[in-house]
Parts: C-alpha cells; structure tokens; sequence
C-alpha cells in the first residue's frame, strides 16, 4: 500500500501522467473528515468499500436481496 500526505486542493495522479486513468483530489478538510473528489472516465467504477463489499457478497448469493422488485397492481 502506498501512503501519501497531501493538503487541501492538492491531487494525485493515478496512471500514466500523459494519459492518466484518473485524478484524486483532495476537495476539503474539516476536523476528523476528508473529502475527496475523483476524476475517473465513466467506464471506471469507482465504489465505497461498504458498496464494494456489499456487490461481493450480492455475486456470491444471488437473489433479491439488494434488488428493487416492482410492488404488484399499480392502482
């Protein structure tokens, strides 16, 4: 893993810097919380690990949990 400390606007650039995949930035500061904002091209899915943990856990047992299903008679 790599660790690195940046400030407030500053940013990092993931793959190759003439043609990178993406750009983390790091948007804002405020006491315990960081926010960042990623620059990725649409095809790239970018998830919250608890997300990504959560669409592991949904391939592995496929069923309806996690699914939106349609309520039946629509009046």
């Amino acid at each position: 893993m790599l660790v690195i400390t940046r400030r407030e606007g500053e940013e990092v650039v993931i793959g190759n810097p003439a043609a990178p995949l993406g750009i983390v930035r790091i948007a804002a500061i405020k006491g315990d919380r960081v926010r960042i904002a990623l620059e990725f091209p649409r095809e790239v899915e970018v998830h919250r690990r608890e997300v990504a943990d959560q669409i592991l856990k949904d391939d592995e047992n496929p069923g309806v949990a996690g699914q939106i299903r349609p309520t039946g008679d629509s009046g």
